[in-house]
């Protein structure tokens, strides 16, 4: 496998917020991780960048997986603990209270791939068939969508499109969406944070994951056209394609 993580603070924002990397275990398995932080006071950085050091810790005490089923159960139970970690923090510190992150979480092996996400942080699968949002958004105007109440180019404009109906940190219990697909050579995955999909339309990640280009070029392309475009948020990415090499990411700027 190669992949990258890149993250960039954007336009606007004083801080970064986001956290994320690519981490490497046994078996040649790797962990990509994207977390879109949010609250006052900097509270948002505090959330993504816990989220990420404990799954990143965890992942590194486990002996690798040999079926999706053990890779779901991990992911549930480590999540679970983050969620603990970070919601008792920012009860105890005034200073963070109410904060909490988007997480999405990819454990990558040669044959499979276990995605767990929560709130509207999205993965992406890249194929010779087409280019697919794998993830389903936690979010208010996801659930109109879906309800009917408003089209998907209504969503696109919608006053309140980041507002999210879940996330890592925030309530004492929260419940990630997980499931496992299947992957082969030349695949592409992509996991992003909303600074990315807020400017960038699916059709256009699709003609930059179709690309040739070597994909850490792609991810950097990605978010300068975030930026160019406005940049009022944090930017941040993996992509990850099913090949030889791949380079461990650095925890968050």
């Amino acid at each position: 496998m190669e992949g990258h993580f890149l993250t960039d603070r954007g336009q606007v924002r004083i801080h970064n917020e986001d956290s994320g990397g690519i981490f490497a275990g046994i078996n040649g398995q790797y962990l990509a991780i994207i977390a879109d932080g949010m609250g006052g006071h900097q509270a948002g950085d505090v959330a993504s960048e816990m989220a990420t050091t404990i799954l990143e810790k965890k992942w590194h005490e486990n002996q690798g997986f040999e079926s999706p089923e053990a890779a779901e159960e991990w992911l549930a139970q480590t999540l679970l603990e983050a969620n603990t970690s970070i919601y008792h923090h920012s009860q105890e510190k005034e200073e963070c209270q109410g904060m909490g992150t988007t997480i999405v979480v990819a454990i990558c092996t040669e044959e499979f791939i276990t995605i767990a996400h929560i709130g509207d942080s999205r993965c992406y699968l890249y194929n010779d068939f087409n280019f697919k949002q794998i993830t389903e958004d936690h979010s208010l105007v996801n659930a109109l969508v879906q309800s009917g109440q408003i089209s998907k180019d209504d969503a696109l404009v919608h006053p309140r499109k980041n507002v999210v109906l879940k996330a890592l940190g925030t309530n004492e219990l929260v419940e990630p969406d997980i499931q496992t697909i299947a992957w082969e050579d030349g695949d592409k995955l992509l996991l992003c944070s909303d600074g990315l999909t807020d400017k960038v339309l699916d059709s256009e990640l699709a003609e930059y994951m179709e690309s040739t280009t070597d994909i850490k070029e792609v991810g950097q392309n990605l978010i300068d056209l975030a930026n160019e475009r406005g940049g009022e948020d944090n930017v941040s990415l993996v992509i990850l394609q099913h090949e030889t090499t791949v380079e461990e990411g650095e925890q968050s700027c």
